[in-house]
Parts: C-alpha cells; structure tokens; sequence
C-alpha cells in the first residue's frame, strides 16, 4: 500500500515515503504539461469559417480565415467567428489536459474526497 493510501485512509504513514510518492507524482505531472506545450490544438467555429489554432500552453498561433465563406459574414458575425474558433481550440487543450492528467489522479480522481486535491490545485495553477 502507497504512503499516499495511507494518508487518505486517515492512517499514520512514513512521511518523507508520502513526500517521495507526491513528489515523483508532481514530476509526472510537470511532464505531461511538458508533453502538453509542445502540442498544437485546432478548433472551428460553426459555419466552417475561421480556424484557430492554439499551443499547449493556450496561446493563439494563428488563425485561418476561409475566402469564400468570409463573403457570408459582416463584421459582427466574422468576430463572433472568431471568438468561437479560439474557444473551440483552447476547449480541445482543455480535453487533451484531461487526457494526460487522468491517468495521474489515482484512485480518488480529483474529486472532493482526494486528500491531495489542494497540492494538485496549487501544482496546476503554478505549473
């Protein structure tokens, strides 16, 4: 049983064990964030006619506009097009984050009862 099971259990464990389980779990994350930047996610709005495309760490590379399907929208539709592109990339890195990080939340996925919830908050947020 992991020092981590342990810990959840409300159990006395071997603390620097439970320091060296969290501390190779973070390593495994900071990796697959590490995966995750180098990764591109593209996304479209509706009718087809913008495509965005984001890092892994969510920032905008480009967008591609669509000539002919650009002559059926005003300005108003175009920036709503836009914004739909890009919220549908960083939406697609959202679900690639999931991805790569389900494997890593144990047997307590993250929920409410993870005893570790708030280091992993605190790992997302600086990481």
């Amino acid at each position: 049983m992991s020092q981590i099971d342990a810990f959840a259990e409300g159990r006395e464990g071997d603390v620097p064990g439970l320091l060296r389980e969290v501390n190779a779990w973070s390593a495994r994350i900071a990796g697959s964030l590490g995966e995750l930047s180098g990764e591109r996610m593209e996304g479209t709005d509706a009718s087809g006619a913008v495509r965005a495309r984001v890092s892994g760490t969510g920032r905008l590379l480009g967008l591609h506009l669509d000539a002919k399907k650009l002559r059926e929208l005003d300005h108003v539709r175009l920036a709503e097009a836009v914004k739909e592109a890009v919220a549908a990339a960083q939406g697609s890195l959202g679900e690639r984050l999931e991805e790569l990080t389900a494997a890593l939340s144990g047997p307590y996925g993250g929920g409410p009862d993870d005893p570790l919830a708030a280091h992993v908050e605190r790992v997302m947020r600086e990481g």
